[in-house]
């Protein structure tokens, strides 16, 4: 078992399992009683969708892996100028206190979501959207932009050593990194977890579709 991230998914779902679709539709327009608590637009997730062409060879991760690339932005964020180095097979990331303490402050898309289930969405909002203590009916209890999303991974890919040119990521360095995979050694869990949720994020904004964990 481990996390799904998608992008896409009721489109798909619609003309691969229609009854799943009807869920997600449930949870959409939850979403978007949240979106309208915050006085943000609607989102239309869309119905039908072209091939989307994701650089990154995988569409999952082990959950832990997520954690390692949520510590490597903390640690960016509060010491600009940082760079990743792997840690111990014995170490958690979780319990690493920089993480801890960029995360207390609940200002984070990356850190501030869960790790299992969950929505980013191509709107344009600053805060996290958070559910009350007394909603259970909004999946992850939090939501997050993609815009957002996308430039938190901007920020930490110099720590990994990912090389941009203006925020945007090159074939020939998606490439690279996409081979790289499944040597299991160095940065291997920041970098899978950075290639996945960076195309889940430009092909969200892109097409104007949910980024969803499950």
């Amino acid at each position: 078992m481990g996390l799904a991230i998608c992008v896409g998914i009721l489109a798909d779902l619609i003309e691969n399992d229609p009854e799943s679709a009807e869920h997600f539709d449930e949870d959409f327009a939850v979403v978007n009683r949240k979106l309208a608590e915050a006085g943000l637009p609607p989102h239309v997730e869309p119905r039908v969708l072209p091939p989307l062409d994701s650089r990154a060879p995988i569409d999952g991760l082990p959950y832990s892996f997520i954690h390692y690339l949520r510590r490597a932005y903390a640690h960016r964020v509060t010491t600009p100028g940082w760079m990743a180095t792997p840690l111990p097979e014995d170490v958690d990331p979780t319990e690493d206190e920089t993480l801890e303490d960029v995360a207390s402050t609940f200002e984070s898309h990356l850190l501030c979501h869960s790790d299992a289930e969950g929505f980013y969405l191509p709107v344009d909002f600053e805060e996290v959207i958070f559910a009350e203590e007394d909603e259970t009916d909004l999946p992850g209890g939090m939501l997050g932009s993609s815009y957002r999303l996308l430039e938190e991974l901007v920020l930490v890919a110099p720590a990994l050593g990912i090389a941009l040119t203006d925020g945007q990521l090159s074939d020939e360095e998606a490439a690279r990194l996409a081979d790289g995979m499944g040597d299991d050694e160095g940065l291997y869990r920041e970098i899978e977890s950075w290639l996945l949720l960076y195309e889940s994020a430009r092909l969200s904004i892109a097409h104007k579709t949910a980024i969803v964990f499950t």
